[in-house]
């Protein structure tokens, strides 16, 4: 296992986010394992856990990168711009496309918790998550 960026630039990048949004708690996200992509010169894959309190929720991002969302435990509300709002329970997937806006990502209760792997695709070198300013989503 490599680790390509630390777990505190990590974090910066989403306290980034949270410092944009009033609406709820941000979730805790946490490194697993980055990995360069032998097959694919210049990416790397980066695998997160996400953690949502009961009401958490990320505040508008993207990825720039191909990820993919499996939810481990409890039930999380996923939707990108363009899209409708998805309701995922443990086991089911949700995918992003690197141009892809994330508008919502929140827990769906408001008493229980909610668990994802994150499994992202992206450019080496490039920040896991841009945060996306209020005028840039519907």
């Amino acid at each position: 296992m490599t680790f390509k960026i630390s777990a505190a630039a990590l974090a910066a990048s989403f306290v980034c986010v949270a410092s944009a949004s009033a609406i709820a708690q941000e979730p805790k996200v946490t490194p697993v394992v980055t990995k360069q992509l032998a097959d694919i010169p210049g990416k790397d894959m980066l695998v997160l856990t996400v953690e949502y309190a009961p009401g958490a929720a990320d505040s508008p991002h993207r990825h720039n990168a191909d990820a993919l969302v499996y939810v481990l435990e409890g039930s999380v509300i996923e939707q990108v711009k363009g899209g409708k709002p998805d309701t995922l329970t443990a086991g089911q997937t949700f995918y992003e496309r690197p141009q892809d806006i994330h508008i919502v990502g929140r827990n769906a209760s408001t008493t229980q918790p909610a668990k994802l792997l994150a499994i992202l695709v992206k450019k080496r070198g490039a920040p896991p998550l841009v945060p996306v300013k209020a005028s840039q989503t519907p």
